[in-house]
């Protein structure tokens, strides 16, 4: 039986990423969604919840109990320190749901386990040493702001802050094995490039 192919997908906020992870899921790949499980974790009774509300107080909560995502954002972007003490309550619970999910796929017998996650690169090695290979989703910058303001609705300003508080692209780049580049390419096109790289990754 061959070996379970292990990919990192990364790709910085409007690069297309999550599109490229359902794309590959289609495709056969079990994907293990790091920025979803760290929804999950925040979302109304999530393990994250009570650490929360114990470290910034209920007003960072919704009404339904869950992180007021919008009221963090405005914190962190203020308060460098609230991103590190956030990260902290909620990047061991992501990395624990992480392994589950990864065990359980290759107890099933996964061919290839793609791991999503936004911020394979700066969490520095980590991430390297658990993937074979690392693909990176890239466009340029400004692709990303405009793809991120028609879908977001948000401004200029606030997508330029998004993106500052990310790994550059250069960073990204040097850390890519495999780049799948994602400017103005309609998803039939996207869907191409990545059926040639499809093999490479045992699909």
């Amino acid at each position: 039986m061959s070996q379970t192919i292990l990919l990192g997908l990364t790709g910085g906020i409007g690069s297309g990423k999550s599109t490229v992870a359902r794309m590959l899921a289609a495709d056969g790949a079990t994907v293990v969604d790091a920025d979803a499980i760290a929804r999950g974790v925040t979302a109304p009774g999530g393990a994250a919840i009570v650490p929360i509300a114990q470290t910034f107080g209920a007003d960072l909560l919704t009404e339904d109990g869950a992180l007021h995502r919008d009221r963090m954002r405005a914190l962190v972007f203020s308060d460098p320190a609230t991103k590190q003490r956030l990260e902290a309550i909620i990047h061991p619970l992501v990395a624990q749901e992480t392994d589950r999910q990864a065990r359980a796929a290759l107890a099933h017998g996964a061919r290839t386990l793609v791991f999503d996650v936004p911020l394979l690169v700066e969490s520095g090695a980590r991430w390297r040493t658990k993937v074979h290979r690392v693909l990176v989703v890239d466009c340029q910058v400004e692709t990303q702001i405009q793809r991120v303001m028609a879908r977001n609705g948000l401004t200029r300003p606030e997508v330029e802050k998004i993106i500052a508080a990310q790994a550059s692209r250069t960073q990204r780049l040097a850390a890519a094995d495999i780049v799948l580049y994602n400017d103005d390419l309609t998803l039939a096109e996207l869907q191409d490039e990545l059926t040639q790289l499809a093999e490479r990754f045992g699909l």
